[in-house]
């Protein structure tokens, strides 16, 4: 069994008050987070970047293990995530997938796509409606 492991802190009000994330690995130190930076364009990150953050890596690395696994490598896998808070609740994940693997035609790699979509542990995690474009260049 794998843990990982991160730390929040938040001081005030939901409104006026601010926070701190941090991670054991230190890639986020002290990373502040605050009403503005979720629900505006205020300086810090969100619960939400970092959710797509981990839904775009979690997909293209488990998309990796599912080419190698049919006999594609990749030469490159490129994952953009948007995540969208509705009234409170995360309402859907969407991911834009740009893939170059040779010899993988259009076919194979929608079904890959698709697999990899269904089971990477980011999406099995999110309870929300997951959608993906994936296009083989």
């Amino acid at each position: 069994m794998i843990r990982r492991s991160a730390t929040a802190n938040w001081k005030g009000s939901g409104k006026e008050g601010n926070g701190t994330l941090s991670t054991k690995s230190t890639v986020l130190s002290q990373t502040q987070f605050s009403f503005n930076s979720r629900f505006a364009e205020g300086i810090g990150t969100n619960p939400e970047e970092l959710v797509a953050a981990a839904h775009a890596g979690c997909f293209s690395m488990k998309l990796s293990f599912v080419l190698s696994g049919a006999g594609f490598v990749p030469d490159d896998i490129s994952t953009e995530c948007t995540i969208s808070l509705d009234n409170g609740a995360i309402t859907e994940s969407h991911l834009e997938v740009k893939v170059t693997a040779p010899g993988l035609d259009a076919e194979q790699f929608a079904a890959l796509a698709e697999e990899a979509k269904l089971n990477c542990p980011i999406s099995k995690l999110l309870n929300t409606n997951i959608t993906m474009n994936a296009v083989l260049v």
